[in-house]
């Protein structure tokens, strides 16, 4: 039977933009044995050297707890906040996927793209590479689609994610 308070974790920390701080939170998560599914980190404030991470993560209800406390005891860590237990959110990933194929496999790759509302951002006479965002189901759905038809790559950015309405992790 599982553990009903085994749940997806997507975690937004703001820290301080310096070097090792995502090696820290990276040893923080491989040195407890919990898995990252998804990591993004990008600057979001130059004046004040502010970085943000996105951390998609599982566990139960207390793994989920450790994780944010451990993470809000680092010391560039300015905040940490659960955005699926704090209120709606968006999450959405970036992909780039390359199909390889001509004739009617080109076409119905094209097609499939039109509806999936992915854009063509290279194309040769035997390849095309769309670019894509959504929700990682969407994404997951159409690399699906596209193998029968010649997925040869993808590459996809991770998670990204942001409180609906005016909460704000940073307040920038």
């Amino acid at each position: 039977m599982s553990d009903p308070s085994y749940r997806n974790a997507t975690i937004a920390v703001l820290v301080e933009n310096e070097a090792g701080i995502l090696a820290r939170v990276v040893g923080l998560f491989s040195g407890r044995g919990y898995n990252i599914e998804s990591l993004t980190v990008a600057p979001v404030d130059e004046a004040r050297r502010l970085s943000r991470i996105t951390i998609v993560t599982s566990g139960t209800d207390m793994v989920i707890e450790q994780i944010k406390a451990q993470l809000d005891r680092l010391v560039p860590v300015h905040k940490v906040s659960d955005l699926t237990l704090e209120g709606p959110h968006l999450a959405r990933e970036l992909m780039l996927i390359k199909v390889v194929g001509k004739g009617e496999n080109r076409m119905e790759a094209l097609r499939l793209a039109d509806a999936f509302r992915a854009r063509v951002v290279d194309a040769t006479t035997e390849s095309l590479v769309f670019e894509m965002t959504g929700a990682g189901d969407k994404l997951d759905a159409f690399i699906e689609l596209m193998r029968p038809i010649g997925l040869a790559e993808v590459t996809r950015t991770g998670v990204v994610a942001i409180a609906r309405g005016p909460r704000s992790l940073s307040g920038i």
